[in-house]
C-alpha cells in the first residue's frame, strides 16, 4: 500500500519522476536516449511492414492512428493496439512502431493510436479518444482472431481505462483477449498533487474518475476473459511498483486472469524498447499472447 499522502512535494516529486531512476545514465541522458531508441525502432517498424498512416479515428487534430500489416496477412489476424507513454503530454504514435518487427513477423497488425497531448487534451477527452480509436480500429476488420492491448506508463493508465469500457456506448462488442501493461499509473490521485499535472489541471475527482483502480469490478464484466501482464521494471521508482502491484492484486482479487513481472536489469524506458528484441521476456510474452492465446498466465 502507497503511503504517498505522507511524502512532501520534493519526495513525491522524484518518486513519480521515472528518469531520475534509471541505473543506466542521468536524468537528461536517459529520456534522450529513450527518444532515440524508439525512433530508431520505428523507422525499422515501417520498413518491415506495410504500413497506412495518419488515419482519422475521429474530427480532433490529434484522432489518428498508423496502422502496420504484416506482408502476408491471414484472413483473421490478431490485432495489437499500442497507447504511448509520455505522461499524456510528450511522445507520439510516430514514435511508437518500435516494437511491430517481431509482431508483424508473428502475423499480427499493429496499431499505433495518437491522442491529444495536454494542456490541449485533458485527462477525460484522452480517455473517450483511446477508447474511440479502438472502436474505430475494431470496425475496420470482419474477422479478427483477438484484440490486444499494450501500453506504456501514461499508455498502460490508458490500456487499462479501455478495459473497463462499457461498450454498449459504441455499439460494439470487441474481443480483447490480451494485455501488456507496462510501468503504469493506475490511481491518479498522487499525480494531482505534482508538477505533471500542471498541464493537466487534473482536480481530485477527475483523477478518481479516470483512475482504472477505481473500475476492477466493471472491467470484470467488459473484459472478464482477458489475459492482463502487470509488469513493472527493476529500476523503477518504489511508488511506481506499488502502483503496479496495488493494481495487480486488486485485479487478481476480482477473479481475473492477470500476473505480475518485475522485470530485471531494466528501468522505466528499456523496459518498453526492448520490445524490440526477439529474446525478451515481455516480447516472448507479446508473442505467446497473440499468437498462442490459449496459453494462460503463469
Amino acid at each position: 500500500m502507497s503511503n504517498w499522502k505522507k511524502m512532501n512535494k520534493e519526495e513525491l516529486e522524484k518518486q513519480y519522476s521515472p528518469s531520475h531512476w534509471s541505473h543506466r545514465m542521468d536524468k537528461d541522458a536517459v529520456i534522450e536516449a529513450h527518444i532515440k531508441e524508439i525512433a530508431k525502432g520505428t523507422e525499422k517498424g515501417q520498413n518491415v511492414a506495410q504500413t497506412w498512416l495518419d488515419i482519422a479515428y475521429g474530427h480532433g487534430d490529434g484522432e489518428k492512428l498508423d496502422i502496420y500489416l504484416p506482408p502476408n496477412p491471414s484472413p483473421a489476424p490478431a490485432l495489437l493496439i499500442y497507447f504511448h507513454g509520455g505522461y499524456w503530454q510528450l511522445l507520439s504514435k510516430d514514435l511508437s512502431g518500435f516494437m511491430v518487427p517481431p509482431l508483424v513477423k508473428a502475423g499480427a497488425i499493429v496499431v499505433a493510436v495518437e491522442y491529444s497531448l495536454a494542456p490541449k487534451g485533458n485527462m477525460d477527452l484522452i480517455v473517450s479518444q483511446v477508447r474511440r480509436s479502438v472502436a474505430f480500429i475494431v470496425q475496420q476488420y470482419s474477422a479478427l482472431s483477438g484484440v490486444y492491448l499494450c501500453g506504456h506508463s501514461a499508455g498502460a493508465h490508458l490500456g487499462a481505462m479501455v478495459l473497463c469500457t462499457d461498450w454498449a456506448e459504441f455499439g460494439i462488442s470487441p474481443d480483447i483477449k490480451g494485455a501488456l501493461l507496462v510501468s503504469g499509473i493506475y490511481d491518479l490521485c498522487p499525480i494531482v498533487h505534482t508538477s505533471v499535472n500542471d498541464p493537466l489541471q487534473m482536480t481530485e475527482s477527475d483523477a478518481l474518475r479516470n483512475s482504472p483502480l477505481q473500475f476492477v469490478n466493471i472491467m470484470k464484466q467488459q473484459a472478464g476473459n482477458c489475459e492482463i501482464v502487470v509488469s513493472v521494471a527493476q529500476h523503477d521508482s518504489d511508488e511506481f511498483k506499488k502502483q503496479s502491484q496495488g493494481y495487480y492484486q486488486a485485479v487478481k482479487a476480482a477473479g481475473l486472469n492477470v500476473c505480475f513481472h518485475d522485470v530485471p536489469n531494466t528501468d522505466h524506458f528499456d523496459i518498453i524498447e526492448k520490445l524490440t528484441e526477439e529474446d525478451y521476456e515481455l516480447t516472448q510474452w507479446h508473442s505467446v499472447m497473440v499468437c498462442n492465446p490459449l496459453q494462460k498466465c503463469s
